[in-house]
């Protein structure tokens, strides 16, 4: 299967990105290299590329959308918190910008051996990295109905968590969920009939729900955003793309402490921990796509884009 993907405020990202011509960049989530190919275009032959994804075809078809273009490049078969590892291996020690961009592919969504979506039946899986041990699979049949019902309420926001926990468990009982439609079934099941009438498919929460617990998504967002804000330069920047609005408070919440660093007492009238920020705000709202883009790209509509700023 090609490995086709839409880069998402791929025009804004670029230009917040500021990128020097012989500077170094790093695409935390390079996918089928989009984002990349906008910041290749701006090297020349000294600037750096440096791609990371978790997942092999990803890099594959990265490297080979990116070869026409004459700067150095990097493919990194690795998890983007990794990021100062990465950058040790290469003996680099700054950058001068990033990007993340939190979407799962298109390819990844569409191709039904990998078991993301709801709309394609496939074998239960939604690992990002192939070579990882836990899969969809283990979570639908292995995890308790208490811990099912923690992650669909917390991850997918489902007001439903409960029930669909307690119908994942009672129909395992009698044989295993081994296929993304058999799951798809368990939950229009759970749901009332009322309640799936509006909004999204009822399957969507959920799924987004499994496939954020299999690839820890919140855990390793929030462990990266202040490494990668530690590597940059001075002027160089950092774009993060979120698609949900669990991503994207942990997106403000990282970016907000790292701009108010002091730990003081409220009640202390003036600062005495002499914590200073050492980065700058470039994006107050986040920037959304335009309605043209939308139209284009169905999956950008629930996009946003914050950048911060090393001073």
């Amino acid at each position: 299967m090609e490995f086709k993907h839409t880069s998402v405020l791929y025009e804004e990202v670029v230009e917040n990105l500021n990128i020097k011509p012989d500077g170094i960049y790093v695409d935390g989530t390079l996918g089928g290299g989009g984002h990349s190919a906008g910041i290749c275009q701006r090297l020349d032959g000294t600037g750096i590329l440096i791609g990371i994804d978790r997942d092999q075809d990803a890099l594959q078809a990265a490297e080979q959308n990116l070869q026409k273009y004459s700067c150095r490049k990097y493919f990194i078969q690795d998890n983007y918190e990794n990021i100062t590892h990465v950058l040790q291996q290469l003996n680099i020690e700054e950058i001068d910008g990033a990007v993340l961009d939190l979407g799962v592919s298109s390819f990844q969504l569409d191709n039904p051996e990998r078991g993301f979506s709801y709309m394609n039946d496939g074998r239960l899986d939604m690992r990002m990295n192939v070579n990882d041990s836990l899969t969809a699979w283990q979570i639908v049949n292995q995890w308790s109905r208490e811990e099912l019902t923690e992650i669909i309420r917390k991850y997918g926001e489902e007001k439903w968590a409960s029930r669909i926990a307690q119908f994942i468990v009672e129909h395992r009982k009698a044989q295993p969920i081994q296929t993304t439609f058999q799951l798809v079934d368990i939950i229009k099941a759970a749901i009332p009939a009322s309640a799936r009438r509006e909004g999204p498919h009822p399957a969507k929460r959920t799924f987004q729900a499994i496939r954020i617990a299999v690839n820890d998504e919140l855990g390793q967002l929030e462990r990266a955003i202040d490494r990668f804000i530690d590597v940059l330069r001075s002027d160089g920047r950092l774009c993060i793309i979120t698609f949900h609005s669990l991503e994207d408070h942990i997106v403000k919440e990282v970016f907000r402490k790292r701009l108010h660093p002091c730990t003081c007492p409220k009640e202390l009238p003036v600062c005495v921990c002499d914590k200073e920020t050492d980065v700058v705000k470039v994006t107050g709202k986040p920037i959304l796509p335009g309605k043209q883009e939308i139209e284009n790209n169905p999956r950008a509509r629930s996009a946003k884009l914050r950048v911060i700023q090393k001073r």
